[in-house]
């Protein structure tokens, strides 16, 4: 028995870490979903190949118990909305990981249009700014059911409540990505207003200062030269020489 002032490991990892195809997977579902740990999709796996494993099992099981536990898996998919009404053991078979990540509250945030991004929602949720009903959310992760999800909102003192709220104001994608070329333009610009921040920018000013340096270096050689020259003595000449 572990700690009880511990939460249990939601979660397992594959028994392979190092699996390329996996790898590639997890970088486009991070990428698509706004997700910054490989954790979150490890607990969406972990949960979908557990009710997969229900099901194997029930498939198999024809007693009463085995029917009673079948009712109560499908319901609890359904109400998730992972499946349809009237579906069989065989769907939850095909259900996806990525129809599970769909479920959870920053994809829905997204896709009903509250927000700019995958990222942006999952800003408005770690920023206190979303609720459902009457009930502060702050995790991302969490999958909402069909009935929370009517009740998904902004909090009523947030200033994202307002409609005409600048972060809530659809972007068109060519205004988007015309901004995004104009302050690429622009910092290129500025990198070689300032002498280039690369490489060439540096050999130019290390070039530049190696000059200094010698021609400071000159100077000082050739003042030595002429302080040495005046500084000679010069052959004395004998009385009475002619």
């Amino acid at each position: 028995m572990g700690d009880p002032r511990k939460s249990k490991k939601q979660y397992k990892t594959p028994a392979h870490p190092w699996i390329k195809t996996e790898i590639d997977e997890t970088k486009i579902l991070k990428k698509e979903y706004g997700l910054t740990k490989r954790k979150e999709i490890l607990v969406a796996s972990s949960f979908l190949k557990k009710y997969k494993d229900i099901a194997k099992r029930l498939i198999a099981d024809k007693t009463a118990q085995g029917e009673k536990e079948k009712t109560q898996m499908m319901d609890k998919l359904q109400r998730y909305g992972l499946l349809q009404a009237g579906a069989s053991l065989d769907n939850v078979l095909s259900i996806q990981l990525k129809d599970v990540l769909e479920r959870r509250i920053q994809s829905v945030l997204f896709r009903k249009g509250m927000c700019r991004s995958m990222n942006q929602a999952r800003q408005f949720i770690t920023h206190r700014h979303i609720m459902i009903g009457d009930k502060e959310m702050t995790a991302p992760s969490y999958l909402l059911t069909s009935e929370e999800e009517s009740k998904l909102g902004f909090k009523s003192n947030s200033s994202l409540f307002n409609v005409e709220h600048p972060e809530r104001v659809s972007v068109p994608k060519n205004t988007a990505k015309e901004i995004k070329e104009e302050a690429v333009a622009l910092r290129k610009k500025q990198s070689f207003g300032r002498g280039g921040s690369g490489k060439g920018g540096q050999r130019g000013r290390r070039e530049s200062g190696n000059r200094g340096m010698g021609n400071r270096m000159g100077n000082r050689s050739g003042g030595n030269n002429s302080g040495g020259n005046k500084g000679e003595s010069k052959p004395e000449v004998k009385r009475g020489a002619k």
